[in-house]
């Protein structure tokens, strides 16, 4: 791997999500040698991801590249690789450019698509956790509309232009909210040899209400706007089956549908070595203390989604969004230099800044700890936030102008189709 040695102790992060990102930045100016890994060599803005598939914004506007994050930083290393196991006895990682010793592991390895087992749906439907899956999502999207046009047969054409979202959480809200936009104002000027109308968008959600970890009439009101939009939202349905046709229900409804998008649920990436039983909670993430210690461990961490930190008010663990990511990421920079100087440890405690969800152009949802409020100032409060978390002033630039754009031509110039989607590309699962 060609990382020198040091008289620093070494910490490997794994993962440049939220959590390692922030931890990185906080162990900055320490004595410490870090080095990140990750098979990417960028971070990606997760919660703008709809926005790529749904062709509001380009992903490079949503990506930044991890060495740049670490340039100036003294003793830190950057390996673009994937970590294919770790030994807890030698303190070794193994991935696939060599070994490492560590004196500190982080994992930090975020979440992936949770198919609940189900295999039809595993291979038959898109995700959309990562940029390429989003890029193919938004090339079927495009594909789907140029193949309507060609048909002739009235039930393959509805098919074409039928999207089913499975999961009422806040990115099966904002993608059908961005979908519902789509159709309203560009398909009928892209298309107007086509009856655009006919189109359908239907959100299935498997409990009572949308946004479950939400307040009632946050719920509620996104769901009013979503009806108002013209999206069919379902509630109380679970998909049981998919076969790249036709959506089965366990109620008496079915999809005829060519794009089933999966959104309902996530579960931890897990590193070989850590994968055990003992150390797993039911979700699959990797139990830790009110440290951030893997149980069982007094070296190795996890952080951010992959970490379940159970307590009386959290007693399934924090919830898998970025301010718990990095809050856990900070504080665990500062309790590492304790643990050089021979401190105890700070307790992690979340500070819950609330939580959000925008259904379209004016429309949005705001949870915060003092107040709730609905509409065109959450969908301002949104955009303020959004835009302050991402990375690099120039993303924050390309997106501001990017939605400034929208707003005011009701467009979405990032309809293109850079590389078709085919069924056998393994990055759209």
């Amino acid at each position: 791997m060609n990382i020198p040695q040091s008289s620093f102790k070494r910490v490997i992060i794994i993962g440049g999500g939220f959590a390692g990102i922030a931890l990185a930045k906080k162990l900055s100016q320490q004595e410490f040698q870090v080095v990140l890994m990750d098979k990417n060599n960028y971070h990606t803005f997760q919660p703008l991801l709809y926005q790529v598939s749904t062709g509001g914004l380009e992903p490079d506007s949503i990506a930044y590249p991890i060495r740049k994050v670490l340039q100036g930083y003294p003793h830190f290393y950057f390996r673009l690789t994937e970590v294919t196991g770790i030994d807890s006895e030698s303190n070794t990682v193994h991935t696939t450019i060599g070994d490492l010793k560590f004196d500190y592991l982080i994992v930090a390895t975020g979440t992936r698509t949770n198919y609940f087992g189900n295999e039809s749906i595993t291979q038959n439907s898109m995700a959309m956790k990562t940029i390429p899956q989003s890029l193919n999502l938004r090339s079927l999207i495009l594909e789907n509309f140029e193949q309507a046009l060609l048909t002739d047969d009235l039930h393959e054409r509805e098919a074409l232009m039928n999207f089913v979202i499975v999961g009422g959480g806040p990115t099966g809200v904002e993608l059908a909210g961005a979908l519902a936009e789509i159709k309203k104002g560009i398909l009928p000027k892209d298309y107007p040899d086509l009856d655009t109308r006919r189109a359908q968008i239907n959100l299935v959600q498997g409990a009572d209400r949308l946004l479950p970890a939400m307040s009632e009439i946050a719920s509620k009101k996104a769901e009013d706007f979503l009806e108002n939009l013209g999206v069919n939202v379902w509630k109380d349905i679970r998909v049981t089956e998919y076969d790249g046709k036709v959506a089965t229900t366990d109620q008496d409804t079915s999809f005829e549908t060519a794009t089933l998008i999966w959104a309902a649920g996530v579960q931890a990436v897990t590193i070989k070595g850590l994968d055990a039983e003992k150390l797993l909670s039911v979700s699959k993430r990797l139990l830790v203390n009110e440290y951030n210690q893997v149980k069982g461990f007094e070296h190795i961490f996890a952080i951010g989604d992959v970490a379940e930190m159970v307590s009386e008010k959290y007693p399934n663990g924090h919830p898998m969004m970025a301010q718990p990511a990095i809050q856990q990421g900070r504080l665990l920079g500062e309790n590492l230099v304790r643990l050089q100087q021979g401190k105890p440890l700070q307790p992690f405690t979340y500070r819950d800044k609330g939580s959000m969800a925008t259904i379209g152009r004016n429309k949005a949802v705001a949870d915060l700890p003092k107040f709730k409020f609905q509409g065109v100032f959450a969908w301002f409060v949104w955009m303020f936030v959004h835009l302050y978390f991402l990375i690099g002033f120039r993303n924050r630039l390309v997106v501001f102008i990017n939605w400034v754009y929208n707003y005011v031509k009701f467009d979405r110039e990032a309809r293109l189709i850079i590389r078709p989607f085919k069924d056998n590309n393994e990055t759209a699962r």
